[in-house]
């Protein structure tokens, strides 16, 4: 069984699409429950997902604003043994469950799938043909996130003193430690970050991020550069 945790904030503009995604494209006997986790959304992104509580397994939780505490949270009240991190602009492939639960039970303990963007840009198309390498420069949240929860648990799950590039920490962790897979099927991200930001200007940025930690930048100097410098929505 597979628990889906959706870290949100101010995702109203995204979230039915989500869940109406997951309801048409997996089999829900494979879900032990979704669980969005809020930190603090102003708009109706939880009044919308709400809808959906009579077609979907849903737990609705309330966290301190920060993704790495939202999805610590949701992992500490998920029942399934499998752990899907997903964020709420994601297009999911279809049976993308027993996609899932194929590698699992293949002894893969963690993994994700190759990512497009929606949008054509040059320079995105690029970004998202890197997907398919199995190196931990390649990997972001974007991408999706399984793992089970034996291995989660582990690890100790994502470092919360990260505030932005939590999801990159908790994967190189992973591949310190265990095998990771990358499955063949894509996921598809929004491409909004770019759009408001810049793709050239928010891809530099991020390279400097991750050169930032790769010199040994702390959690918090990275989060002041991140938000000097980045758009956020």
């Amino acid at each position: 069984m597979i628990s889906i945790i959706i870290p949100v904030l101010n995702e109203a503009s995204t979230i039915s699409t989500l869940l109406n995604d997951i309801a048409e494209k997996a089999s829900l006997q494979n879900i032990s429950e979704i669980i969005i986790v809020d930190g603090g959304s102003t708009d109706t992104t939880i009044d919308l997902a709400i809808q959906f509580s009579e077609k979907l397994p849903l737990v609705i939780l309330k966290s301190d604003k920060g993704r790495a505490k939202q999805m610590n949270l949701g992992a500490g009240n998920a029942t399934g043994e499998i752990l899907y991190f997903l964020h709420a602009d994601t297009v999911l492939p279809y049976h993308f469950d027993s996609q899932i639960i194929y590698e699992i039970q293949k002894g893969n303990l963690a993994g994700c799938f190759r990512m497009k963007f929606d949008s054509q840009h040059p320079i995105l198309k690029m970004s998202q043909w890197f997907t398919r390498f199995n190196f931990k420069s390649c990997r972001g949240g974007d991408q999706t996130l399984f793992i089970t929860i034996d291995a989660y648990k582990s690890l100790n799950g994502f470092n919360e003193a990260y505030t932005v590039y939590e999801d990159c920490e908790f994967i190189n962790r992973i591949y310190d430690q265990f095998h990771f897979t990358i499955i063949k099927d894509y996921v598809t991200t929004s491409a909004r970050r770019y759009q408001n930001n810049g793709t050239l200007r928010l891809q530099f940025h991020f390279f400097v991020i991750h050169l930032k930690k790769w010199f040994g930048a702390t959690p918090n100097s990275l989060s002041r550069y991140y938000y000097k410098n980045i758009i956020s929505h």
